[in-house]
């Protein structure tokens, strides 16, 4: 299985690929860097890349699901609540394309600061 990691300043993150074109894309791109946004509870950040959305592209998705949001150019984790929600689901701005999963905790990722720099390097 590939895997990417994501490092942050003091914390490092690692995702394990889905079997997706959007996977692949992103996986090959790699290494790049990026600074980290954030909206409600989801970190986002920008990417050098374009992907077209694919049929199974969702909006909500589950806890520790990796997304990539095609109107941003940009890899999204969404951890709980954005403003859009509705009750307790992750809700994110528009469908995205989902290609990697990973197991973390939410505390972790909210530590996660806004501006901070992220590097995307293949495992």
């Amino acid at each position: 299985m590939k895997k990417i990691v994501l490092k942050f300043k003091d914390k490092n993150l690692i995702l394990n690929l889905r079997d997706t074109p959007t996977a692949d894309v992103i996986y090959d791109a790699s290494p790049f860097t990026s600074t980290v946004k954030k909206w409600g509870e989801e970190i986002y950040f920008e990417t050098p890349i374009d992907i077209e959305l694919e049929d199974d592209a969702r909006a909500v998705i589950e806890f520790g699901e990796i997304a990539f949001w095609n109107g941003g150019s940009a890899i999204a984790i969404g951890y709980g609540k954005t403003p859009i929600s509705k009750e307790n689901e992750i809700r994110l701005i528009s469908p995205c394309n989902i290609w990697a999963d990973s197991n973390f905790e939410k505390s972790y990722i909210e530590k996660i600061k806004e501006n901070e720099i992220v590097k995307i390097e293949k495992l």
